[in-house]
C-alpha cells in the first residue's frame, strides 16, 4: 500500500439486511456480479474531516465486499494549494473572487505533481471535487473510465472559475452531481449521473446508543439533558452560517430561556479557514455558557456527535449554500426534526411540514424552532417520518447501488 492509499475498515453488505429489505441487499450483490473484479479508485483531498471522507470510509469498504478491487487515495498538497482550492470552492458556490494567474499556477502545479506521483491505472477512476480535478489532464496514459464527482452546489457559480475548470471537467467520461439543479448547461458534459450522498446507519456516528451513553456524553460536556437542546453539526465555515445559528438561538431564548445551543464541527486538513471561522464564531458567542462550541480536535468523537444529535430537540442547518448536508440525514435517521435553510440539497431531505421545516431567514427559523420545542407530539411524528425518508433514500446501500449502475453503464459504452 503506497503512502497515498487510505486503509478502510472491513464491512459486509449482509450486515444491512436488518435495516433495508433483504431482497434489496441481494439485488445489489447480483448487480455487482456484472463487474466483479473490476478495479476502482476514489481520489480526494483528505482522509478525515468533512462529508466526502465520511462517505468514502464506508462506501469503499462495501465496494470491496461486493467483489470490486476498490481503493481510496488522497492527493498531496501544500497549505498554499489548499488555500487556493478553498477559494475555488467558495467561488464555485457563488462568492465573488478574482481568478488570478498565480492562483491558476498554484492549482495546476499541484495537480501536475500529483499526476506524476499517483498510480491511476484502474477500470474506474472517481475524482471528488475540484482539488484533484485537473489530474486527468496530466496523466501520461488514461486506462479506464474517469468520473468527476462534484459535491458542491453549482447552481449559482462564479462563471470565471467554472469556465477555467470546465476545460478539465469535459475530459471526464461522466460527472456525478447531487441534484439536476447543480448541472450547468454550459458545461456540455458527456454523461451526467444524479447521485445524492448517503449516511451509514451502522457507523459510530449513526448506530443506536443507549440512554446511559447519551447521558454520560452530555454530562462530560456539561450539557443539561433536562433543558431544550438546539444543535447544528457543520464545519466552521461562512457558508454554514454559524453566526446566523447563534442569532436564531438568541431569539429563541427570549421565549424559551432555558434553551441551549451546540455548534459541533470537524476540522478538515484541506480547509485552512476552519480555525479562523471557529475563532470568529467563539467571539460572536461571547461568554454565554449555554453555547457550546465543540470540535474533533478538542476530543469530540463520532459516537459523541451521535449522542448530541440523539439528545437534541431540534437540529438546525442554516446554510447559505449547501451541496447536501449529511448531518441533516444523520439527525433525521435519529428521529430528530430539522429546521433547514431552503437551499441546495437540503430540500431533498427536509420535506417541509413532514420531516421538519424549510426556512428562508432567521425569523422563520426562530418561529419553526419554537413551534417544535412547544409541540412535542408533532416533533416526534416529524422525526419518525424523517427516519423513514432517510431509510428509503439516503443510506449507503442505495449509494452503492447507484455507483454500481453507473459503472455498469460506462462499461457498456465506448
Amino acid at each position: 500500500m503506497d503512502k497515498n492509499t487510505v486503509s478502510v475498515r472491513k464491512l459486509s453488505l449482509d450486515q444491512y439486511k436488518n435495516i433495508v429489505e433483504e431482497k434489496r441487499v441481494e439485488h445489489i450483490q447480483r448487480l455487482a456480479e456484472n463487474i466483479s473484479g473490476s478495479s476502482v479508485v476514489h481520489v480526494n483531498s483528505s482522509s478525515f474531516g468533512g462529508g466526502v471522507s465520511e462517505i468514502l470510509h464506508r462506501l469503499v469498504s462495501l465496494m470491496q465486499d461486493v467483489g470490486l478491487d476498490a481503493q481510496w487515495k488522497v492527493i498531496e498538497g501544500t497549505n498554499e494549494f489548499f488555500q487556493v482550492t478553498k477559494t475555488v470552492h467558495n467561488a464555485l458556490q457563488g462568492m465573488k473572487k478574482p481568478l488570478t494567474e498565480e492562483l491558476k499556477k498554484t492549482y495546476l502545479q499541484q495537480n501536475v505533481a500529483n499526476a506524476s506521483q499517483m498510480e491511476l491505472d484502474y477500470d474506474y477512476v472517481v475524482m471528488h471535487d475540484p482539488q484533484p480535478l485537473a489530474i486527468i489532464n496530466y496523466c501520461r496514459k488514461r486506462y479506464g473510465k474517469w468520473i468527476w464527482r462534484c459535491h458542491i452546489d453549482l447552481s449559482r457559480p462564479n462563471q470565471e472559475f467554472l469556465k477555467f475548470l470546465a476545460t478539465f471537467i469535459r475530459l471526464y467520461d461522466a460527472s456525478i452531481f447531487t441534484m439536476k439543479q447543480f448541472v450547468s448547461s454550459s458545461l456540455k458534459l458527456k454523461e451526467v449521473a444524479i447521485i445524492p450522498p448517503s449516511i451509514d446507519p451502522l457507523s459510530d456516528k449513526n448506530k443506536s446508543l443507549s440512554d446511559t451513553v447519551i447521558f454520560s456524553v452530555l454530562d462530560k460536556y456539561d450539557v443539561d439533558p433536562e433543558r431544550p437542546i438546539l444543535t447544528q453539526v457543520a464545519r466552521f465555515d461562512p457558508w454554514k452560517d454559524p453566526l446566523g445559528v447563534i442569532d436564531v438561538y438568541r431569539l429563541v431564548k427570549k421565549k424559551i430561556p432555558d434553551a441551549q445551543l451546540l455548534l459541533i464541527g470537524s476540522m478538515a486538513s484541506d480547509d485552512p479557514e476552519g480555525w479562523i471561522y471557529f475563532e470568529k464564531t467563539a467571539r460572536y458567542a461571547g461568554e454565554d455558557y449555554d453555547i457550546h462550541l465543540l470540535t474533533d480536535l478538542v476530543g469530540v468523537h463520532d459516537i459523541e456527535v451521535n449522542a448530541f444529535q440523539r439528545a437534541s430537540n431540534v437540529v438546525l442547518q442554516k446554510s447559505l449554500r449547501e451541496g447536501f448536508g449529511l448531518t441533516i440525514s444523520e439527525a433525521l435517521w435519529k428521529g430528530v426534526p430539522v429546521v433547514g435553510a431552503n437551499v441546495g440539497g437540503i430540500p431533498l431531505q427536509v420535506i417541509s411540514n413532514v420531516t421538519g421545516f424549510l426556512v428562508n431567514n432567521v425569523e422563520e427559523a426562530v418561529e419553526k424552532t419554537i413551534y417544535l420545542l412547544k409541540h412535542h407530539e408533532a416533533a416526534e411524528k416529524m422525526g419518525e417520518k424523517g427516519r423513514e425518508h432517510v431509510r428509503k433514500n439516503f443510506l449507503v446501500t442505495r449509494h452503492l447501488e447507484d455507483y454500481l449502475k453507473l459503472f455498469i453503464h460506462l462499461s457498456q459504452t465506448d
